[in-house]
């Protein structure tokens, strides 16, 4: 995985052109990037962000910000014992019960969950 300003890139081999191809992820736009060689895979990848965020300042857009997948929840400690009890009882870690509720809401709310 690649990093760079904030954004996360993941790489893969195309053999059929023997081409590696970048995408960024996290983002509503589409940026990718290609390479033949290896070496070439982090100064393709920082420049697809770079010239991202130049054309966003050319056109007047505010870039579109990767999301990192953390973050703060708070809870009564009531539900919180109740969402930690029922995960344990489903032998899973409490994240990913959250993570599952979660994606559950979200479908059920008409969204895609990723």
């Amino acid at each position: 995985m690649l990093n760079y300003k904030g954004y996360h890139a993941r790489v893969e081999y195309r053999p059929d052109d023997n081409l590696l191809f970048g995408r960024v992820l996290d983002l509503g736009d589409t940026v990718v990037f290609e390479v033949e060689r290896a070496a070439d895979v982090e100064a393709a990848f920082r420049g697809a962000v770079d010239d991202y965020l130049d054309f966003c300042a050319e056109i007047g857009k505010d870039p579109d910000r990767p999301f990192s997948g953390r973050f703060n929840v708070r809870l009564k400690p009531a539900l919180h014992r109740a969402a930690t009890l029922a995960a344990e009882s489903g032998s899973e870690s409490l994240n990913h019960f959250v993570q599952t509720a979660i994606a559950h809401e979200v479908e059920r709310r008409g969204g895609a969950a990723a």
